[in-house]
């Protein structure tokens, strides 16, 4: 198979037939091939070539200089690693997520109209309202629970914790269940659904007692609500649950591991916004740009894309590459928690609305006031620094603070 290598044109992925380009200042570009060069005779590069999980960058530098389109053959997958490019494989509906099981998008209908007539309401109004509130109670008891002590972990006591904790309050689900829910969507669910059968089996009586007695929790608001005028499917409800549910596993509690990394790196933004809680919002979406949790998010090519990429093919779209793209971002390796336009990549979910996105913002807002509330002297212990790891999902694994 032939690998497009050297400087590429300004956009690499064509727009679909019939639809306008998807850069439209330049003309669309069909994945052409440029003239052979001394790079294309040598192997190119591979995600898995070593020292790559510990230190991805210099590799993402490479491939968005000279190879940002490339079939990565050890990990099987075509490469795509500039902002825009990533952008536009998202947004294609030639490159669907190859789904682990049941997902929202295959639910009543599989369409991307039916998922979006079906989700996006369900999280409005009074569903929303408890999801917000089951977030800001959870991250305020746990933050409260640190407050004596002298030292803590923040990812094994906080961040680890406070996604599914939050989840499981605001759908009105038993407390004591939180360590068995935790383990289930840490083994079978992500922020785009999927589907496991003990999940499922311990969500359908509940799902049963709300429908004959709503109540005020999330669970309640996905039984009584309505797309098309229909009810909710228990199917339904139970993907939305179980996607919700997802959302409080490993990716939001990296994503949140991520942002406390990066607030407590830098003081002087965390004081700022400590003064003015307003400003989080920006310091989260900043974060997710410089530090996504998902690195690499795969979709499948169900026709094909441009000359290049056949049917059946794998794209793998490097969100720890397109958010440091300087062709994009100005200064692209610093945080900054003011600036202006950090992008919205870093979830990986394209066209469709995401509720594990939802919940992942209402964690790290709530989250944050939480700490900064109960924990006013919150800070590195000496000497600690940081570590990030992984390759297809990265975060530190420790966070060592002072809390006194």
């Amino acid at each position: 198979m032939a690998t497009p290598t050297g400087p590429p044109p300004a956009r690499l992925l064509s727009a679909p037939p019939g639809a306008p380009p998807l850069n439209p200042s330049a003309p669309p570009s069909p994945f052409a091939p440029p003239s052979p060069g001394p790079e294309s005779r040598s192997a190119p590069p591979s995600l898995l070539a070593p020292g790559t999980e510990r230190d991805p960058y210099p590799l993402y530098r490479t491939l968005r200089e000279r190879h940002p389109l490339v079939y990565d053959e050890p990990f099987g997958s075509w490469l795509v690693s500039r902002y825009a490019d990533v952008r536009a494989a998202l947004a294609d509906p030639r490159l669907v997520a190859p789904p682990p099981g049941r997902t929202l998008a295959h639910l009543e209908g599989g369409t991307h109209s039916a998922h979006r007539a079906l989700v996006s309401p369900a999280f409005r109004g009074r569903a929303l309202a408890a999801l917000t509130a089951g977030v800001e109670r959870t991250a305020y008891v746990l933050a409260r629970r640190l407050a004596a002590r002298q030292e803590a972990d923040l990812v094994a006591e906080f961040c680890h914790w406070l996604p599914t904790a939050a989840a499981v309050a605001a759908l009105g689900l038993p407390y004591e269940d939180t360590a068995h829910v935790h383990a289930w969507c840490r083994t079978g669910l992500d922020h785009l659904g999927g589907h496991h059968p003990e999940l499922d089996a311990f969500l359908r009586p509940y799902i049963a007692r709300r429908r004959a007695r709503p109540g005020a929790d999330l669970l309640s608001a996905l039984c009584t609500a309505r797309a098309d005028g229909r009810p909710l499917s228990d199917e339904a409800v139970a993907g939305l649950a179980g996607t919700l549910l997802g959302a409080g596993g490993e990716a939001t509690a990296r994503a949140l591991a991520s942002f406390l990394a990066n607030l407590l790196d830098h003081p002087g933004q965390l004081g700022v916004i400590r003064a003015r809680p307003a400003l989080t919002a920006g310091a989260w979406a900043e974060s997710l740009r410089r530090d996504p949790p998902l690195h690499v998010v795969s979709r499948r090519a169900v026709e094909p894309v441009g000359p290049m990429i056949p049917e059946g093919a794998t794209v793998a779209c490097l969100l720890g590459a397109a958010g440091r793209d300087p062709a994009r971002f100005a200064d692209p390796d610093r945080y900054d928690a003011f600036r202006a336009d950090p992008g919205d990549l870093a979830y990986g979910s394209g066209r469709h609305f995401c509720p594990g996105q939802l919940l992942a913002g209402l964690t790290a807002e709530h989250g944050l006031h939480a700490l900064l509330a109960a924990l006013p002297d919150l800070r590195w212990a000496p000497g600690f620094r940081p570590a990030p790891e992984g390759l297809i999902s990265r975060s530190p694994r420790t966070l060592l603070v002072c809390l006194r």
